[in-house]
């Protein structure tokens, strides 16, 4: 029977070589040579790799492998021997090593690799959960000596990913979604003293949140998956994220078979199942968990509820990420009536959709307390509602300046206009406790003077037109076309780049631990992945931070994401930013001006094809830098380039102004109007015989 060899589509040839579909489609088009389709269909044929390798090759365009390409191939085409799990100890323990210690390892014959592998890796074998022991074999020494290798030189977390995508790639559980970074950050935020010591998360996935809350000072990390693949994942994540923190990590169903019975921790952190049917209904029936009542049986997510509170040490707090129904069905009423009674519910937060998956939904952030009996206390619930701000940055300034407000006086939190309200229990009852963050942050039309406003709406008004001139102004010539045909280049990677010293590469390192404020108040904004994509000044500050290896931005710099969200933007440092140091998960690419532009280099890194084409993982899709590809062009071209690129991101800002601007004004008119501060243009409501002055209900 003939070997069958491996395919190729058309999409993977672009990655493979670094270029666009549509140069893919141009070669098949243009060279007769071009290797015939092996497989698939007319509409979507593949291509047998070996015969695209040898065709790309032999022109250039085929590039250098690296040590990541070299594991994932390996990987790929392992039939049989040690299970793959076994090597997320390794890479823990690489990973504590000294870099010129694993370049000694990766040295090492076979024989003495696998053994001195097999002593590094036995401490950390029990932290992975269905790990039974490190003991490889003589055939186990080429994987072995490419994970070295990889460790070396892309790093353990790289190492990690790409290990936990071939052994739980897209791991599907009815849902169960992961948990986008700026959310994660969000929900550790919400925490009110800030991180404790000790936090669960009992559908920990890949460790996010558990992540997050180690590098904001957490020393005792405790997570369970009901995939074991993805428990697996996390507590090899961990072990190479927070290696000063003690994690334990168990695979299981939180719900039927609790991992941690008994422990009682500072705080947890949740995003659990949505919409689970069988979570455990009619076997859980008299669990001791449900303390304000038997969750129903399409109402799983309350038994998520009850069960992060009954890990809770009395005043403990709870962040969960939760879908908009569990705030209103009738199914749930009794259950959401007996938590806020007690004192358990303390903040829904309404996010928009797209913040998190299910993206056609917008989810909502409920913080619990664990009522102290010594104490008893029915506190009002906060309600934000975040889901109209504009850009995640308005988001979190909304919805911690609300939350803080309310943490520190829960009586005297004075109410944001739209934005925010605390509702007294009682009224809540009268509501039919539905904790649907915009029926209580909007149901009060707000007091306003009419001259006032309209002078403020009517500056608005200007300010809009200004941005829309702007906008115009920004983009007012004509685009080319590059010819009859896509111009294509050679290219070569970022890797490439880094070994003929025309680019320098940064990452910011940072410990499990803060620093705190310099004593002499000095502390750098620090300019996050948020920042960098929002377009933004440095939001953050270099106390939220303990920099191992801090990092000073520079004029010129260009700064890219290491995750992809919603999308990836990169961005060059100007003179205000200089000076401002980089934050964690944001690639810094220092170009020598002789040989690279800066906007030239920024375009061309984060096209989009680039950047999928250099991403690896599935619950985090991170960008592998050294492969991302860069033409070869003389620098008068890349300049010309690179005036074209800093023009499409003047024509972005100014679009991104003018939208916030027409979305505010016409909130405000709109506002205007119905609080009836203002006339319709061209109506005098003095004439009009059936207008009196209004009375307001309070």
């Amino acid at each position: 029977m003939p070997q069958q060899t491996e395919q190729l589509t058309a999409a993977e040839i672009s990655r493979l070589a670094g270029v666009t579909r549509a140069t893919v489609s141009n070669w098949r088009r243009r060279h007769a040579d071009f290797p015939r389709p092996s497989g698939g269909t007319e509409s979507s044929p593949t291509y047998d790799r070996a015969e695209v390798e040898a065709w790309l090759a032999a022109r250039g365009q085929l590039p250098e492998p690296s040590a990541k390409d070299e594991l994932a191939t390996e990987l790929r085409n392992r039939q049989a021997g040690t299970p793959l799990n076994a090597l997320y100890p390794i890479v823990i323990a690489l990973s504590r090593m000294a870099p010129e210690a694993v370049g000694e390892l990766a040295e090492l014959p076979d024989a003495a690799l696998i053994h001195e592998l097999d002593k590094v890796a036995e401490p950390f074998a029990e932290a992975v959960p269905t790990v039974a022991e490190c003991e490889f074999r003589p055939d186990d020494a080429a994987l072995l000596r490419k994970v070295v290798t990889c460790v070396r030189e892309e790093g353990a977390l790289p190492t990690v990913e790409l290990i936990g995508g071939r052994l739980a790639p897209d791991t599907t559980v009815r849902g169960s979604y992961a948990t986008p970074q700026p959310v994660i950050e969000l929900m550790t935020d919400l925490l009110p003293d800030g991180v404790p010591p000790q936090v669960l998360d009992p559908a920990c996935g890949a460790g996010g949140l558990l992540a997050a809350a180690a590098q904001r000072g957490a020393t005792r990390l405790f997570g369970q998956d009901v995939v074991a693949e993805r428990a697996d994942l996390a507590a090899a994540r961990l072990g190479v994220l927070a290696p000063d923190a003690a994690t334990t990590i168990r695979a299981g169903d939180s719900l039927r078979a609790d991992a941690f019975p008994g422990l009682a921790v500072d705080a947890v952190l949740c995003n659990p199942p949505f919409a689970d049917r069988s979570w455990g209904h009619d076997e859980l029936s008299y669990d001791p968990r449900w303390v304000y009542g038997l969750p129903p049986k399409l109402e799983s997510e309350l038994a998520w509820v009850q069960h992060c509170l009954a890990h809770l040490k009395p005043d403990g707090i709870a962040v969960m990420l939760m879908p908009p129904g569990v705030a209103e069905r009738p199914s749930g009423r009794r259950i959401r009536a007996e938590l806020a009674r007690n004192g358990a519910i303390r903040a829904v937060i309404s996010l928009a959709p797209g913040a998190a998956p299910p993206f056609n939904v917008g989810l909502h952030l409920w913080v619990l307390r664990r009522p102290d009996p010594a104490r008893p206390a029915a506190d009002p619930v906060l309600f934000v509602d975040a889901s109209q701000a504009d850009g995640w940055d308005a988001v979190r300034a909304a919805v911690l300046d609300a939350w803080r407000s309310f943490a520190a006086a829960p009586d005297d939190f004075e109410p944001v206009p739209g934005v925010a309200r605390a509702v007294p229990v009682l009224d809540l009852m009268r509501a039919e406790m539905d904790l649907t963050p915009v029926r209580h942050v909007r149901a009060v039309a707000p007091v306003v003077t009419p001259g006032d406003f309209a002078a403020t709406v009517n500056r608005r008004r200007a300010e809009l037109r200004r941005a829309a001139e702007a906008l115009l102004a920004s983009d007012d010539a004509d685009w080319p076309a590059a010819g009859d045909e896509p111009v294509t280049w050679r290219t070569v990677t970022v890797g490439d780049l880094l070994r003929g010293n025309a680019l320098a590469m940064e990452r910011a390192v940072t410990g499990s631990q803060k620093t705190g404020e310099p004593a002499d108040g000095s502390g750098a904004r620090v300019m996050s992945a948020q920042d960098v994509t929002n377009g933004g000044a440095p939001s953050k500050n270099q106390a939220d931070y303990n920099f191992l290896s801090p990092v000073l931005l520079k004029e010129g710099d260009v700064l890219l994401p290491e995750t992809i969200g919603g999308g990836v933007r990169a961005r060059v440092v100007g003179p205000e930013e200089a000076g401002s140091m980089l934050g964690p998960h944001v690639l810094l690419f220092r170009p020598d001006p002789s040989r690279l532009d800066s906007w030239f280099l920024a375009g061309f890194l984060s096209a989009e094809e680039n950047v999928h084409g250099a991403a690896t993982g599935t619950s985090i899709i991170r960008i592998q830098p050294r492969r991302l590809r860069v033409p070869l062009m003389p620098l008068d071209e890349q300049r010309a380039y690179g005036r074209a690129f800093k023009r499409i991101a003047a024509l972005r800002r100014a679009a991104e102004i003018a939208g916030r601007l027409a979305e505010e004004t016409a909130r405000e008119l709109t506002t205007g109007l119905t609080a009836g501060a203002l006339a319709p243009p061209g109506h005098d409501p003095g004439n009009s015989r059936a207008h009196t002055p209004a009375k307001r209900n309070h």
